[in-house]
């Protein structure tokens, strides 16, 4: 082929996959090929599952050779975040703290979904150490390097996946957002990235982070996006959590285009400080979306800053993994961990219900607001990449990475759908994205906003350095 079978959608490759005119078994050496030569690079990987791969690829064929395949992702290279179960390996969630040598035998409900409809699991990506942070770098991983400049962060703790998707090291990534862990990567390195509502996809087992963790889809496309979404939301009958069957396929309303839409934009939620020149670019995506049909309005949302509700929540869930830990094991701990589980062993059970309540009512009235507005967009990030190594920008006189990502953890308080939408480069040449936020359960509309962009302004992707650039 002239082109590249790695810069192939989902959707390209499974309609090769029908005329037989590529295999899954090709596709899978490539994709593994492409990992070999730039993990050394990157080091988007924790674990590369070359043997479990080929196999499965060569089942895949098999199956697309009888004109039977296993379902919607059948012979797909897939990713999946070390923070998620997959059957017979280890999964270490970026810490020394976890034995390898135990038994892994069963699946997280995503993964479960993905691999009953023949998903091709290319191996396990970085994150930081429980994914307690911005950025991807870990004490059993070391640092993933931005695609666009590894010397770069890519955004966290779902970096590993970014980087994979960014680079064709396979076509379908599964990711988790407990703060922003889905959009702070896709924004820094210019992809689709999606947090589903909460309860739209399954979870098993929960984590700490309890309801306020979500899984779903980093991409290239917002179709490849949809379809990962449509397996993943397949029920699961160990989660406490999960909403009902729907049956949705997410790919069916994309192109229905958003004429019919009201879209809220708001440039700081009302607290957020936001670099000058990403600002711009997201006021230039939200005009554009008012070309193409919606009216979007600015509006003054002055909300304060619920970091004061997340904050104390997330050191709760800190401190429940590190309780169980002995101090040999908290001393191979990354230290800020340690400092920002320590409030969290103090916190009442009374103190704690109160900021679930404040929680609802910031709920409340974001829902207020889609009475009104289907959407709203705000920017993603306050800036763009920076070094690795640093939790914040270098000279920034910030603390903590919640201060350069203000416009993700409020939307996990409130559970709702929000996805990543790049929408320009800035004058250094790095990605910058704005963000579209839906009521609970309008996941549709979300997905349908942000194709009618993409329609317009296709996912570009970095150029391969030299060293890979040979890996067809």
């Amino acid at each position: 082929m002239s082109d590249d079978i790695l810069s192939l959608s989902a959707a390209e490759l499974l309609a090769h996959y029908r005329r037989r005119s590529l295999s899954p078994v090709e596709v899978t050496r490539v994709a593994l090929d492409r990992i070999q030569a730039l993990q050394p690079i990157y080091n988007a990987f924790v674990l590369v599952m070359e043997e479990e791969a080929l196999s499965a690829a060569r089942a895949s064929e098999a199956r697309w050779m009888r004109e039977a395949p296993l379902g919607r992702v059948d012979g797909l290279p897939t990713t999946i975040k070390d923070l998620l179960l997959v059957k017979g390996y280890p999964t270490r969630r970026g810490s020394l703290t976890v034995d390898p040598d135990q038994q892994w035998d069963e699946d997280s409900a995503s993964v479960a979904r993905m691999r009953e409809q023949g998903a091709i699991f290319l191996g396990k990506t970085t994150t930081s150490e429980f994914g307690w942070k911005g950025v991807t770098d870990s004490p059993l991983s070391g640092v993933t390097g931005n695609p666009w400049n590894p010397a770069l962060t890519p955004g966290g703790s779902s970096g590993g996946a970014a980087v994979a998707a960014a680079l064709g090291m396979g076509v379908m990534h599964v990711a988790t957002d407990g703060g922003g862990s889905i959009r702070i990567p896709s924004a820094f390195c210019g992809l689709f990235g999606f947090k589903p509502t909460f309860g739209v996809v399954p979870v098993h087992p929960h984590p700490p982070a309890g309801t306020l963790w979500h899984q779903g889809p980093i991409a290239r496309t917002v179709h490849d996006a949809a379809l990962m979404l449509s397996v993943i939301a397949e029920p699961d009958a160990r989660d406490f959590y999960a909403g009902a069957a729907s049956g949705i396929d997410y790919r069916e309303d994309l192109d229905q285009g958003i004429g019919d839409m009201r879209i809220a934009y708001s440039r700081t939620l009302g607290y957020a400080r936001v670099d000058a020149e990403v600002a711009e670019l997201v006021d230039r995506g939200a005009r554009e979306l008012e070309r193409l049909g919606a009216h979007v309005e600015e509006i003054d949302f002055a909300m304060s800053d619920p970091i004061d509700i997340m904050a104390p929540l997330w050191s709760v869930a800190l401190a429940m993994g590190v309780q169980p830990m002995t101090s040999a094991q908290r001393a191979l701990v990354d230290p800020p961990l340690l400092d920002l589980a320590e409030p969290g062993f103090h916190l009442s059970a009374l103190e704690y219900r109160t900021l679930e309540k404040r929680r609802e009512a910031l709920a409340q009235r974001m829902s207020a607001l889609h009475q009104r507005y289907d959407l709203m967009i705000t920017p993603q990030l306050a800036t763009t990449a920076f070094a690795t190594l640093l939790e914040v920008p270098p000279e920034s006189e910030l603390k903590r990475w919640w201060q350069w990502s203000p416009f993700t953890y409020p939307f996990n308080l409130t559970q709702q759908p929000a996805a990543t939408m790049p929408c320009g480069f800035a004058s250094n040449g790095l990605p910058v994205a704005m963000q579209l936020v839906g009521a609970r359960f309008a996941d549709r509309k979300v997905l349908r906003a942000a194709r009618a962009y993409e329609r317009m302004h296709p996912i570009r992707t970095p150029a391969l350095p030299k060293t890979a650039a040979a890996v067809q």
